[in-house]
């Protein structure tokens, strides 16, 4: 498989659950879903949210070990955004969660074995 697309698809879902996640802590109590509404949903909540992020920067050294250094440093600051906003967002936070949360969690195996 090409390191571009694997750069791509693990950064864009790393970062929208992470994003996602982090969009989810900031809403007041009384607006938060009913999932965050227990101890443990935030939690994993929170840990989902920072295992994309720290999967985000696995996937910025693979790009970076790969390819050239102008895309992953363009991707982080404007396609990942970008992406995130335009098409995932839409999905609403806590399902964008779930979605590129198990995505995020399935291309750490794929950028460990890949690299």
């Amino acid at each position: 498989m090409d390191p571009v697309f694997i750069f791509l698809l693990a950064g864009v879902f790393s970062m929208s659950a992470a994003l996602s996640a982090g969009a989810l802590n900031k809403l007041p109590e009384e607006q938060k879903p009913t999932f965050l509404q227990s101890q443990q949903g935030l939690v994993f909540v929170m840990v989902l949210g920072n295992v994309s992020a720290l999967t985000l920067i696995g996937a910025l050294a693979y790009g970076f070990s790969r390819l050239d250094w102008w895309i992953p440093l363009s991707s982080v600051f404007v396609s990942f955004p970008v992406a995130h906003f335009l098409v995932l967002h839409k999905l609403g936070d806590l399902r964008n969660v779930f979605i590129s949360g198990a995505a995020a969690l399935i291309s750490i195996p794929v950028l460990y074995v890949m690299w």
